[in-house]
């Protein structure tokens, strides 16, 4: 398997109704610099060691990222809202387009 991409089950239904638990997506690791609005990314929990999620980017700033579930219910997801913006850094692959 290439080295590049990394498989993930999607775990839950924050991601929903784009992702759904069960699903198997593929990741693609990229250069950072071409980190895009509203991209769909894996990154390691800012609070919980080897835990990783699945969001979409709601907003860049200086290095930072603004992270959230598509879910439309509030309390389907743990993202941004609960633990704020995370460094670009900690991101580690984004969704293959071809996935969606």
């Amino acid at each position: 398997m290439d080295s590049r991409f990394i498989d993930v089950k999607v775990n839950g239904n924050s991601m929903w109704p784009t992702l759904k638990d069960g699903d198997i997506v593929r990741f693609v690791i990229i250069d950072l610099n071409l980190i895009k609005h509203n991209q769909i990314v894996l990154f390691k929990h800012p609070f919980k060691k080897d835990f990783n999620l699945i969001k979409r980017i709601s907003a860049i700033e200086d290095g930072e990222v603004f992270l959230v579930g598509d879910n439309p219910d509030p309390n389907a997801s743990e993202d941004s809202h609960n633990f704020g913006r995370i460094n670009i850094k900690d991101i580690i692959a984004v969704i293959r387009e071809d996935n969606t």
